[in-house]
């Protein structure tokens, strides 16, 4: 039976291909999923050399540990999966020496949405620098999130595959990160700000959920 290019290949195919030796399986998951990831990466971490080792970090063991796989998740879930473990492992270990998220403002644009980071509006950028900026406050689990959830879109269900955890902590952890967030961006909302704020853009967007009031989401007890 004739092989199925890489090009049109499943995931599950290709970290299968992968494990059997194909050599340019794994590329093409990366070509596939690295946009994403980084993604993530960068508005966990909020600093681009450490997303971009996070994200390498990740990558390396994914392609080590790719035989470990047992298609209980989608290969993406557990790509996100591993790549979240390396920002928070990072998060963590930065927690004590860093008192400020996205400093210059070549790490700030790279937060926005490529589409947006040339031509956004000086006052859109400012709203979104404060976004960044108070989501940096966060605990790095309440922080990965809300990442997952608010700005990159995740279903609960998928964000709780993703970082390993009930749903109910998930929402709680979003809850209780949002409740953390209201306070530093009240001002946001009183001017109408708050929804231009966020990057956009994910597959849970509503107009009016930037920063939703404390308490609208019940969960785990998770309490970071």
């Amino acid at each position: 039976m004739e092989r199925i290019p890489l090009g049109d290949a499943d995931d599950a195919d290709l970290l299968a291909r992968h494990v059997a030796g194909e050599a340019d399986a794994f590329g093409e998951l990366v070509r596939r999923h690295r946009d994403r990831l980084w993604a993530v990466a960068l508005r966990t971490l909020g600093d681009r050399e450490e997303a971009a080792d996070a994200v390498q970090d990740a990558l390396v063991s994914a392609f080590r540990a790719a035989h470990t796989f047992r298609g209980q998740s989608a290969v993406t879930t557990w790509l996100h999966r591993i790549t979240v473990n390396a920002c928070l492992d990072r998060a963590r270990r930065a927690a004590s020496r860093r008192t400020a998220a996205v400093a210059d403002e070549e790490n700030f644009e790279a937060l926005l949405e490529p589409h947006e980071s040339a031509e956004a509006p000086a006052e859109r950028g400012e709203l979104h620098r404060e976004l960044i900026a108070a989501l940096a406050t966060l605990p790095a689990e309440q922080r990965a999130a809300l990442v997952l959830v608010d700005m990159q879109g995740y279903p609960v269900a998928e964000a709780a595959a993703v970082l390993a955890v009930p749903e109910g902590t998930v929402k709680s952890r979003c809850a209780r990160g949002r409740a953390r967030l209201l306070p530093l961006l009240t001002h946001l909302r009183a001017g109408g700000g708050a929804d231009r704020a966020g990057p956009g853009g994910g597959r849970n967007r509503t107009e009016g959920t930037s920063v939703p009031p404390a308490g609208t989401e019940q969960g785990g007890g998770d309490h970071r």
